[in-house]
């Protein structure tokens, strides 16, 4: 014989065996990091008195930043428990207090916002580097039962919260000669582990000397307040100089000289020619007449000479470009 369980034993039966989330209270409470989601649900959770008056709760903390400043959290509700007499709305709150999760130390510092679909509380001005809390419950209107049971995602942004250009940062691009190094000027309030480690003077600093020897992003990476966050800062690695590996000084009034693009920017430079027996035909301090293929005013053989050219900027010595050009007639 079939037995037939009243719909409304069945909704109690179920609303009674669902259990308590683990950051179903205060002690339990689970941390957000800045700008990122994380996926929640209230089933199970009991009643806090005093806020938003509503059962069903699950907890939450975030950490302010240095600065301090107003903080916006976002709930985006999901599928909810569709049984008659459950509602379908969320509400949440966010709290401060001492730490010691006794209920008559908190008080509210933005308004209890609800609602059936996705929706946002922005507190006031909070205070730098402190703990604060979020309640989100499930909400029992117009005449039903039970708390709404619903999945949602949570996050927590504003200015009050921001992280990256606030308490750390990778530090500005920087763009350096081939062979070049650059210091880069990161900074964090937490640990500090930079990835690649290639090109690098150290890591656990914010501000290493960066020589790689090609275009390279490195990812600084660091735990603030039980949350780690990554910047990236790039290195972008030119050829300050792209001397052409041919001309032809024949007289015909085209490419009779062997022009370097860029290297005018350089009035200092050094330029030193050689041919195939390492003897020098050609040297410059500045290269404001360019090498026209003589060696003391005679015309040199086709074939294959060699350079090398020191740049000397006012920043520093760099290495020196070296190469071939090939005099074609």
């Amino acid at each position: 014989m079939m037995r037939v369980v009243p719909l409304l034993a069945m909704i109690t039966l179920a609303h009674t065996l669902r259990a308590q989330p683990p950051n179903g209270d205060c002690a339990g409470a689970q941390r957000l990091c800045a700008h990122t989601d994380v996926l929640g649900n209230n089933t199970g959770g009991t009643a806090v008195p005093g806020f938003c008056g509503t059962p069903s709760t699950t907890w939450y903390t975030f950490v302010t930043n240095s600065v301090g400043g107003p903080a916006t959290v976002s709930i985006l509700i999901g599928d909810c428990l569709d049984l008659p007499d459950y509602d379908d709305e969320l509400n949440a709150v966010v709290l401060q207090g001492d730490g010691t999760c006794t209920l008559t130390q908190f008080a509210a510092v933005s308004p209890c916002e609800e609602s059936d679909i996705d929706f946002s509380v922005t507190t006031q001005a909070l205070d730098p580097n402190t703990t604060y809390w979020i309640i989100v419950a499930g909400a029992m209107n117009n005449g039903t039962l039970f708390p709404a049971q619903c999945d949602f995602r949570l996050s927590v942004t504003g200015p009050g919260v921001d992280i990256i250009g606030v308490d750390m940062s990778a530090g500005t691009d920087r763009t350096i000669g081939f062979g070049e190094g650059t210091q880069l000027d990161g900074y964090s309030a937490g640990t500090i582990d930079w990835s690649p480690t290639a090109g690098l003077s150290g890591n656990g600093i914010p501000d290493p000397i960066a020589s790689p020897s090609a275009t390279t992003i490195y990812t600084m990476t660091s735990e603030i307040a039980g949350c780690t966050y990554t910047d990236d800062v790039t290195v972008e690695v030119i050829r300050r100089i792209e001397p052409p590996n041919t001309f032809t000084p024949n007289g015909d009034g085209k490419n009779d000289t062997w022009e370097i693009p860029g290297i005018a920017d350089y009035p200092g430079a050094e330029v030193v020619i050689h041919d195939r027996w390492g003897q020098v035909v050609y040297r410059s301090n500045g290269y404001r007449d360019p090498w026209d293929g003589t060696n003391k005013g005679r015309a040199l053989t086709v074939g294959t000479y060699y350079y090398h050219i020191q740049l000397n900027q006012l920043e520093g010595r760099s290495p020196p470009y070296t190469g071939f050009v090939t005099i074609v007639r």
